[in-house]
């Protein structure tokens, strides 16, 4: 069966101080502090230990081939989203971050798919960003985080750049960053743990409840990590909805039940029962392999999951494990034959 991953994360293996070169700090930096290892430095801190397999694309593709991983969706670590600098110096580095997926994609098409970053605290800038990734690099859509500073997801600033991505039929991955409530979470991982899924369930409340998918039908937007808090607690939402309308529907009257066709979700939930809930509430078509490659909370043999799971047949799990990724990308199956 072809396997695409749609959540996997790449960096280059060098760029510029980007201290020096914009004036100020918060920028991630990498220090190969020995081969085939690096940090990720933040103003001299470590944020992250990562491999080559994070940058280099042989590297990469030895492991797919060892998983049998035909595809991989790439996409930056999302701690580069850098939302909170200057749109311009973000804009400066989207387009090297951009660069560097494209000419990838370019060099292994039929092995990489690239998905683009922006600098969403500029809309303008960004919809710039946005069309040249489409038009000019080719990719194949945008990955964008869970909010934008003081933005959520349904903020009118943010509606243009949500309208240029439909109107461009690209694809829009949604994923968790700078994570709610991490001052009180200083230990346990709990940011990572806790308020990973958190951000992403206020991503897709965000979305329903400010009416983006009513006025942008043909969006086609995937959410990490199998949708974080929110499949678990879509009943609480819903009931929110119905006993408090007051307070929930004041920008969309529809019930948020109804939107559970409207969007995707990866495949990225570590249990048999959550997957099988996710097929039962949103059905396989609704659901495409991801397993944050590299990364260690990520599935450690991509798609081993779905392959692994009773009671799922051949035709589900082709669909989990390639169908419903080809639907979101907009990509023909044959470009990967």
């Amino acid at each position: 069966m072809l396997k695409i991953d749609i959540h996997t994360h790449i960096l280059p293996e060098n760029w510029p101080n980007l201290k020096e070169k914009y004036g100020y700090g918060g920028f991630v930096q990498l220090d190969h502090h020995k081969p085939c290892c690096a940090r990720m430095m933040i103003d001299g801190k470590a944020f992250r230990e990562i491999a080559s397999n994070c940058w280099d694309p042989e590297v990469r593709m030895k492991e797919c081939d060892r998983h049998q991983v035909n595809v991989q969706v790439l996409s930056t670590v999302p701690v580069m989203f850098s939302y909170w600098a200057k749109p311009q110096d973000t804009l400066d580095l989207s387009k090297m971050l951009n660069n560097h997926i494209a000419e990838i994609v370019g060099k292994y098409p039929k092995r990489f798919v690239g998905l683009g970053t922006v600098p969403l605290q500029s809309p303008e800038l960004a919809i710039r960003e946005l069309e040249r990734c489409v038009n000019q690099l080719g990719l194949a859509g945008i990955q964008i985080g869970s909010h934008v500073n003081e933005w959520n997801l349904n903020d009118e600033n943010l509606f243009s750049f949500f309208q240029a991505v439909e109107e461009l039929g690209a694809a829009l991955f949604v994923h968790p960053w700078d994570m709610m409530g991490k001052e009180k979470m200083p230990k346990y991982w709990l940011p990572w743990l806790v308020g990973m899924p958190a951000e992403t369930s206020l991503a897709i409340c965000s979305m329903i409840f400010g009416g983006i998918f009513e006025r942008l039908p043909k969006l086609r937007v995937a959410f990490a990590h199998g949708g974080g808090s929110f499949p678990s607690t879509v009943g609480r939402i819903e009931h929110g909805f119905n006993v408090r309308p007051d307070l929930c529907a004041i920008d969309n009257k529809i019930n948020p039940r109804d939107y559970l066709d409207k969007f995707y979700l990866d495949s990225l939930v570590h249990d048999p029962l959550m997957l099988k809930y996710l097929i039962d509430l949103v059905g396989e078509n609704r659901i495409a392999m991801g397993s944050d490659y590299p990364f260690p909370l990520g599935e450690a043999i991509p798609g081993k999951l779905i392959e692994t799971m009773s009671g799922l047949n051949e035709k589900t799990k082709e669909r989990l494990l390639s169908g419903t990724a080809l639907e979101w990308l907009n990509i023909p199956i044959e470009t990967f034959k």
